[in-house]
């Protein structure tokens, strides 16, 4: 008998989804950042320098509760590359999700910008300005940016196959809808 969870506890669930929309809300906000000069740029750095720094903290805090409550196992049927791609995508997953924000922050702070979030809540700088550690880190930002959303995709690719395809419940372990007992025949 094992001790491993069935599903993935409420709070890491409702996490995984709350960081997915904001992920996706980044990712967007981000192109469209760099491709306007309208009035609207503004905010959206406001709205990209916010969200990023909280999903830096709320990934720190599911690492925490992964390692706390761990993971439900993948299903024994799964061929092993499918396994060790799934163990390496998420690692991918949760570097990206901090490296992303410490390079907007590094750019911002390399470029001698103060890092100011909604509420007037100011970040103070950790690196000197460096005109060429800003273009570095900026490039780094886009073109990863441009790799995270690869890597998303493959994430939602790769939860529609077990959803739709295999229907082996691995989606169900990461599901917010309730779960009936399968071991209670439907009515």
């Amino acid at each position: 008998m094992s001790n491993a969870p069935r599903r993935f506890a409420l709070i890491q669930r409702i996490l995984h989804w709350l960081m997915a929309a904001c992920i996706v809300a980044m990712l967007f906000i981000g192109v469209g950042m760099v491709s306007t000069v309208a009035p609207a740029y503004l905010p959206l750095i406001l709205i990209h320098k916010t969200l990023g720094v909280t999903l830096l903290i709320l990934v720190l805090i599911r690492l925490a509760l992964r390692l706390h409550y761990g993971a439900p196992p993948l299903p024994a049927d799964l061929p092993p590359t499918i396994k060790l791609g799934a163990r390496l995508s998420h690692l991918a997953l949760y570097g990206f999700m901090i490296l992303m924000p410490l390079l907007g922050l590094g750019m911002l702070w390399a470029a001698a910008y103060p890092v100011v979030l909604y509420g007037g809540i100011r970040i103070p700088a950790l690196l000197p300005q460096s005109d060429g550690v800003h273009t570095l880190l900026w490039n780094a930002h886009v073109y990863l940016g441009f790799a995270f959303f690869a890597l998303v995709l493959l994430h939602v690719a790769a939860a529609l196959f077990h959803a739709l395809i295999r229907r082996d419940g691995v989606f169900a372990t990461i599901s917010l809808l309730p779960q009936r007992d399968r071991t209670t025949p439907a009515e």
